[in-house]
């Protein structure tokens, strides 16, 4: 793509910047804490920024403890359709759940916390997994007057995907930071995110190409 230029209308969007996904964590994303630099500089180049925080109760369904025999990374079915089972993540209250120590949070104008329903987990900074509970972050981006979302963080197939695919969905326009991201990759899941990203107009670019804006 051609240099990005931020401009006001232009909101980052920072994704699941948190220890559990990084080295050491319960749930962590290969080289994960590579993303933190890339997301403070991009921090200071946009104008808005808004971090989401993954922010589940202890015993969420989506944890594989929560099921009796059931192991970690396996799919199970729940009623929104099928659902990975992880290990215990991002409990809230706990070290895991905080932000990379090393992560700049002073720019933040709004920290968006998802998967706190029990019984629901949250990749998307927009809808739940069951498609259709929002979480408030399409009505905050409308109405502030912010048309093009920009992502970076953790995981690229998993929550950033989902939160661009749905960005698009809910009307703006949206570009994920590759090297702003790390993926988890489980069983293809990088490629197959990208192509779904690419299908519904997603654009990818890469930090170099982030000129300073607004």
């Amino acid at each position: 793509m051609p240099t990005l230029i931020p401009q006001p209308a232009d909101a980052l969007v920072l994704i699941d910047i948190q220890n559990d996904f990084c080295p050491g964590g319960a749930l962590a994303v290969a080289d994960g804490d590579a993303v933190v630099p890339v997301a403070n500089r991009l921090a200071r180049r946009f104008g808005t920024v808004v971090l989401t925080q993954d922010w589940h109760p202890a015993g969420h369904r989506s944890f594989a403890s929560a099921h009796p025999g059931g192991m970690a990374f396996s799919s199970v079915e729940f009623p929104y359709g099928p659902q990975v089972l992880w290990p215990d993540h991002c409990v809230q209250g706990t070290a895991g759940a905080e932000f990379h120590p090393e992560l700049d949070t002073t720019r933040a104008e709004l920290v968006l916390r998802k998967g706190f329903r029990v019984g629901i987990d949250s990749y998307s900074a927009f809808y739940e997994n069951d498609r259709s509970t929002a979480t408030g972050l399409a009505g905050y981006l409308r109405e502030r007057g912010f048309t093009r979302v920009v992502l970076a963080g953790l995981a690229t197939d998993y929550c950033v995907a989902y939160s661009a695919e749905d960005a698009v969905r809910c009307g703006f326009q949206a570009v994920v930071v590759e090297d702003g991201c790390r993926a988890i990759d489980l069983d293809g899941s990088l490629e197959k995110a990208r192509r779904r990203l690419a299908e519904c107009g997603v654009v990818f670019c890469r930090e170099e190409e982030i000129r300073e804006g607004c």
